[in-house]
């Protein structure tokens, strides 16, 4: 018994992983984020349809980008650039599915992954919020 528990720690202290957040993501502060959004409202609607995306401003940063992923699948990202000290020029502007910086690198991100685009290697992605369904038509984004 005693070796079936020494072999059980050892896989276990095999499988476990450091903490894999990277320190340099740290520009972003740790806003509470806690909104409903109802998509039966005009400024929502366009989320009733996959592969849309809307800002709601006065959460996260720089406002949050809300968007429809698929048929059953929506997504809330902050609206500002991860890999930035926040600026006039580090708020995201929305391009299709895609999010851009205003600053002069230009850093673009999905808004299907949140992963940066391109070939420059920068240690953030986006900073994402839950999204929890509370009916047919209204979502709660939470951190």
């Amino acid at each position: 018994m005693k070796k079936l528990a020494l072999l059980f720690i050892f896989f276990l202290c095999l499988t476990c992983s450091r903490n894999t957040i990277d320190p340099n993501c740290n520009f972003l502060l740790n806003v509470g984020v806690n909104v409903s959004i109802d998509l039966n409202l005009p400024q929502y609607n366009q989320l009733q349809f996959p592969v849309n995306a809307v800002r709601f401003e006065g959460q996260g940063n720089a406002g949050i980008i809300i968007v429809r992923v698929n048929e059953s699948t929506l997504r809330a990202w902050d609206g500002a650039d991860p890999n930035h000290i926040p600026s006039s020029c580090s708020r995201l502007e929305i391009n299709g599915l895609n999010a851009t910086c205003g600053c002069s690198d230009a850093n673009e991100y999905s808004l299907i992954t949140g992963q940066l685009l391109g070939d420059e290697q920068l240690p953030c992605g986006l900073r994402e919020y839950r999204v929890e369904a509370t009916s047919s038509s209204s979502y709660l984004i939470t951190n």
